[in-house]
């Protein structure tokens, strides 16, 4: 019975990442700094649990319709870099957002993995998600950062655990919108359309896969670029 139980479950791991596809380039900083013919690496995306049709490339987008939700993940682990994305939603306060240092294994219950996100809401979320009839602050909207899946990290800007921005520079649906992320030995410094607006320091995880989050509605990716950067202290003994 045991042996059957394994088996199920292997087969079903081996239909989650039954594809992948490439989006974004990966460079070495110091390549990129020091190397006018720096070269890019083309990076793979492998499947968690979404499915073909979640996601399509078209020219220099990458589509994801939303659903079912859930991720999927670089081909391999990141520890410090800096993650350039462009993204652009185009439903009414849609969500989505990239997850980094993550070991993208799926919650039972929220299909989303573990590490740091970083948040993507379409600016009239707060206007569909009123809290007792009144209308979130702005800031919930965009570029938030916080652990989930057991992840702790030390907001810059508290809102309970989670850190928010300290100014709104999101734009609407239909237009695109501009992230720089830099991911340093668990510290972490968010720049939106071009002014750095958030930070989070102290993760207790440093090291792992990013995730790109399918979470029910219509989103626009491009121009995803990571500079890796040199290793550094990964653990919060040292």
């Amino acid at each position: 019975m045991l042996c059957c139980a394994i088996f199920f479950a292997e087969l079903l791991i081996a239909q989650e990442v039954s594809f992948q596809f490439p989006f974004g380039y990966e460079v070495n900083s110091s390549e990129l700094l020091f190397d006018q013919d720096a070269q890019q690496q083309v990076i793979n995306w492998i499947n968690v649990n979404t499915e073909e049709t979640t996601w399509k490339n078209e020219g220099a987008e990458l589509i994801c319709y939303g659903n079912p939700i859930g991720v999927v993940r670089s081909e391999i682990m990141y520890e410090n870099f800096i993650l350039h994305i462009e993204w652009m939603h185009m439903d009414p306060g849609g969500n989505s957002g990239v997850f980094v240092w993550s070991k993208a294994i799926p919650g039972e219950e929220d299909r989303l993995p573990d590490g740091v996100e970083v948040q993507m809401l379409e600016l009239d979320w707060v206007n569909l998600n009123k809290q007792n009839g009144k209308t979130p602050p702005i800031a919930y909207v965009h570029g938030e950062l916080f652990g989930v899946g057991g992840v702790k990290t030390k907001p810059d800007n508290p809102r309970g655990e989670r850190s928010k921005s300290i100014e709104n520079r999101c734009k609407g649906r239909g237009e695109w919108n501009t992230y720089d992320v830099i991911c340093v030995d668990g510290l972490i410094k968010l720049s939106v359309n071009g002014k750095f607006v958030n930070g989070i320091s102290e993760s207790t995880q440093r090291k792992g896969y990013l995730c790109l989050e399918a979470e029910g509605a219509e989103i626009h990716f491009r121009n995803l670029k990571v500079a890796t950067l040199p290793p550094g202290v990964s653990s919060i003994e040292n």
